[in-house]
């Protein structure tokens, strides 16, 4: 079922989710939970989705980028199911990406670190530890922060970068994507 997406200034967007316990990951309700999210995200054409966005403050995030017309730069991502994830950062490197998010209507430029490890639970209770780089490491950090209450805008240096979709696609994208395609022909993913 595809849930309704909610919008920055929703109060929930601005808790701490709830960890998973290990116990409630086959659970029926956790894996319904999965199934919408990742319905969700499709049918918004998102690059990620966390369940604080559709009001389910849980630790629980999914990501897939295969032909998205929103971010046709993004290398592809199978589809992941996150539980409980946890990220470090591998070095100092940062890049800066100019993000778009499915609950704010904005996009603005936010240092992300390249190079991170992440460590995670899938829908079937397996852990896993990942290296990930470029674009699907800010992906991850993304999603991640919506965790911990944190939106991209909280992450932007110089609120001059914000622009609406429309602005940014009419004077911004251009650039932005030329500048990352050479990046992720750079660093991979």
């Amino acid at each position: 079922m595809i849930r309704r997406i909610r919008q920055i200034g929703d109060p929930i967007l601005r808790q701490l989710a709830e960890t998973i316990g290990p116990d409630e990951i086959g659970d029926s309700a956790t894996q319904l939970l999965i199934d919408d999210m990742i319905e969700t995200m499709r049918a918004a054409n998102g690059a990620g989705l966390a369940a604080i966005q559709i009001g389910v403050p849980k630790r629980i995030a999914v990501m897939e980028v295969t032909r998205n017309p929103r971010y046709p730069y993004k290398p592809p991502i199978s589809l992941t199911v996150a539980i409980n994830p946890v990220i470090t950062a591998i070095d100092d490197e940062v890049v800066e990406i100019n993000e778009g998010c499915l609950s704010v209507p904005l996009r603005g430029f936010v240092n992300r670190h390249v190079n991170i490890e992440v460590r995670y639970t899938d829908r079937d209770g397996n852990d896993h530890t990942a290296t990930k780089r470029g674009l699907t490491a800010g992906t991850w950090q993304h999603e991640c922060d919506h965790l911990d209450g944190v939106l991209f805008v909280d992450r932007v240096a110089d609120p001059r970068t914000l622009a609406t979709w429309d602005e940014y696609d009419r004077h911004h994208r251009e650039a932005f994507v030329e500048r990352i395609t050479r990046f992720v022909e750079r660093v991979g993913s």
